[in-house]
């Protein structure tokens, strides 16, 4: 059986809001493999993007333990998180972020420029059949197109684990499609950890 990329130990997250503790996560435990497409589901509020925002490594749980390879993300410190974020995870968000004034591949190449074996901006975006719009900048792009080269964006690092947080909630049904065989694809062909809210 395959060592986990992450193994995810008695996850507890709770905000304090005043006098009223929410309880986000509660004792999730599971792991993630190198290569898995896994999709979370559940009701607005159930602790998706807060668990997906710890695996992340951009919020830290109240109890348990996020193992990423050997490295144990809960006592890591901001300096480890900070490296660990630029060197194996690519996020993509329910909204794209794209710089305006930048083209498609411009706004890849921010991406590239910091990471230690990036693809180039033509390839990540070729990956996600965009290609041809390489030098469209996003308000010549459609919704589907943006969220399509914040995917790139997110792959062009070649990061180990994609993480997206309601990649499709900006779109209609059909565009939401092409978005999601873009992100299999991605996951196909670089064999990158995924995991979709």
């Amino acid at each position: 059986m395959p060592t986990p990329l992450f193994r995810i130990q008695d996850l507890a997250k709770v905000y304090s809001m005043g006098e009223v503790e929410v309880h986000a996560l509660r004792q999730v435990t599971l792991d993630l493999n190198q290569g898995e497409f896994v999709v979370l589901l559940g009701p607005s509020g159930s602790g998706k993007s807060t668990l997906l925002n710890i695996i992340g490594g951009l919020d830290v749980p109240t109890s348990g333990q996020v193992f990423y390879r050997d490295l144990e993300l809960t006592r890591a410190d901001e300096a480890a998180l900070t490296a660990y974020r630029r060197r194996h995870v690519g996020f993509v968000f329910q909204f794209y972020n794209l710089i305006p004034s930048l083209t498609a591949a411009e706004n890849v190449a921010l991406v590239t420029e910091i990471a230690e074996k990036p693809m180039t901006p033509e390839a990540a975006l070729d990956l996600v059949n965009l290609g041809p719009r390489a030098t469209h900048f996003p308000a010549q792009l459609s919704g589907g197109e943006q969220q399509r080269v914040a995917i790139a964006r997110a792959v062009a690092k070649q990061p180990a684990v994609l993480l997206c947080d309601e990649p499709t909630g900006a779109l209609d049904i059909s565009t939401g499609i092409v978005v999601l065989e873009a992100l299999a694809q991605v996951n196909s062909e670089l064999g990158t950890t995924t995991v979709v809210i």
